[in-house]
């Protein structure tokens, strides 16, 4: 299985970088892993809605061009489904059954993601109704890839 993140912006903080870095070592055995780091729109202190939009935009054609061809794509969005762990791990099981080698999960900017990348996606997916750092989500997402693989081998680390 290949799974690549693509995300907007850098990490800064140097605990999510070792966090990050440790899931995406406890991965190798399951899946090869990489990330996909795009830079971020400076956002005006004062945009308008247009503004914004054309921010999203901007991303959205640098996520666009980086989806590797015939990849499942979970774009991270908060109107999307909430999934279980135990969900997760299913549907990345039932994907390797139908022959889908390559999942992309994407990380939007501050201002979220850009209606093409929602519409390309084949699955919207939220973590909550809460509102996270972009930075700790990604090390969130590492982690729950990392639990998925872990409940599909039956290994007692979800336990």
């Amino acid at each position: 299985m290949n799974i690549t993140i693509i995300t907007i912006g850098k990490i800064k903080e140097t605990y999510l970088k070792h966090g990050i870095e440790e899931y995406k070592k406890r991965l190798k055995g399951h899946a090869k892993c990489s990330i996909v780091e795009l830079a971020d729109e400076k956002t005006p202190e004062m945009a308008s809605t247009k503004e914004k939009e054309q921010i999203k935009q901007k991303e959205g054609g640098r996520i666009l061009a980086k989806i590797p061809a015939g990849s499942y794509v979970i774009a991270l969005e908060p109107g999307g489904k909430m999934l279980s762990s135990e969900e997760l791990a299913s549907k990345i099981s039932e994907l390797a059954l139908h022959g889908k080698s390559r999942i992309t999960f994407i990380i939007g900017g501050s201002l979220g993601l850009d209606q093409r990348i929602l519409n390309e996606s084949n699955l919207l997916w939220s973590f909550s109704r809460l509102t996270f750092p972009h930075q700790l989500i990604r090390l969130v997402l590492m982690e729950q890839v990392y639990r998925a693989f872990q409940i599909n081998a039956g290994s007692p680390y979800h336990k």
